[in-house]
């Protein structure tokens, strides 16, 4: 895809590489939501209703968080670019886990704790995973890395 395409589109990856993404970031987030959930209420049947239900908004609410920022105007290999999606997606990923474990603990207390635990060691699991994706040339539109090769896409 030539640079004026890419200008017109306005985008650097293509529409299956987000949702590969999506459903790779959303394996890592169930199991971190799963494993919190039932640290806190202690039943591993709440647990897996608010991971379960989780697969699905979280995936819709990703896909569109990348589509904001594949427009912003941000270089896509910078670490600072990396950090400030994964303290955005947080922000709405946790604001998301709050009402979902409310909605099926029906206690707020708990519903604040699982999201609070998570808002903490998501930061840190998003970030590695926007790196290790930053590293797979497959589905990307712009050029490569210094050092990589471009695979069709």
């Amino acid at each position: 895809m030539t640079t004026e395409v890419r200008a017109i589109l306005g985008r650097t990856e293509t529409h299956a590489r987000a949702l590969l993404k999506a459903v790779t970031w959303r394996a890592v987030g169930t199991v971190d939501t799963f494993v919190w959930s039932w640290l806190v209420t202690g039943h591993s049947g709440q647990a897996g209703k608010i991971a379960a239900t989780e697969v699905l908004t979280k995936i819709i609410i990703y896909y569109f968080h990348e589509l904001i920022w594949r427009k912003l105007p941000l270089d896509p290999d910078g670490r600072t670019r990396s950090l400030a999606k994964a303290i955005t997606w947080r922000l709405v990923g946790s604001l998301d886990t709050f009402m979902l474990s409310l909605l099926f603990t029906g206690d707020a207390s708990d519903a604040l704790s699982i999201a609070s635990a998570e808002a903490i060691t998501k930061v840190a699991l998003y970030y590695v995973h926007e790196r290790a994706w930053r590293k797979v040339p497959w589905g990307r539109l712009e050029k490569p890395l210094v050092g990589e090769t471009a695979l069709p896409t």
